[in-house]
């Protein structure tokens, strides 16, 4: 989720909010560990090795508990709840299109050609889910077909992203207001 997090610091830095002082207090290093993680695995998938990527794809709810540390620590249980209401809704819909399409998530390529991270039909993905999208594909706008060039989401992970962005944004906000009150 790295565009997530860079998103989420670029509009905090539009909004006027300075993002370094969310390094300032270490709730924000085990998610910065795991993305350091995710990115080696990334690259390590373009090379063909998806072991790095597996077992983080395991870890998936762990990553987000991390991200109770920083709604503890800044007090951010609005905007988590609101969040979550956006996980509940992005997991509904991958639910949908994958119990449509025979319990399988149809993946439609494009950047990924380019980039060099796509599958072929003579290497089958990794996992038991997702296959390659076909014009037989129940539900086509629920499916993977965002493509990063490096993963390829559907509307409900992007849904569920919204989590992330809203912790991250919240808790620089919350930073930069509480330190423009002890200024004043």
């Amino acid at each position: 989720m790295p565009e997530t997090i860079l998103l989420a610091f670029l509009y905090a830095k539009l909004k006027g909010n300075k993002v370094s002082v969310l390094f300032y207090s270490w709730t924000i290093y085990p998610l910065v560990i795991f993305e350091i993680i995710t990115f080696i695995g990334q690259v390590m998938s373009f090379y063909g090795s998806y072991t790095v990527i597996e077992f983080i794809n395991k870890l998936t709810s762990i990553y987000l508990i991390f991200y109770l540390l920083l709604v503890f620590k800044y007090e951010l249980y609005i905007t988590s709840i609101i969040g979550s209401i956006f996980i509940v809704l992005g997991g509904a819909l991958n639910n949908i299109v994958i119990k449509a399409n025979g319990g399988f998530m149809p993946v439609y390529q494009s950047i990924s050609y380019l980039t060099g991270r796509f599958i072929s039909d003579e290497s089958p993905i990794k996992d038991n889910i997702h296959i390659l999208g076909t014009s037989e594909a129940n539900l086509k706008f629920l499916t993977d077909f965002i493509d990063l060039g490096y993963t390829i989401l559907s509307i409900g992970d992007v849904l569920m992203r919204i989590f992330v962005f809203l912790i991250i944004y919240g808790a620089i906000k919350k930073i930069n207001n509480q330190r423009r009150k002890e200024s004043c």
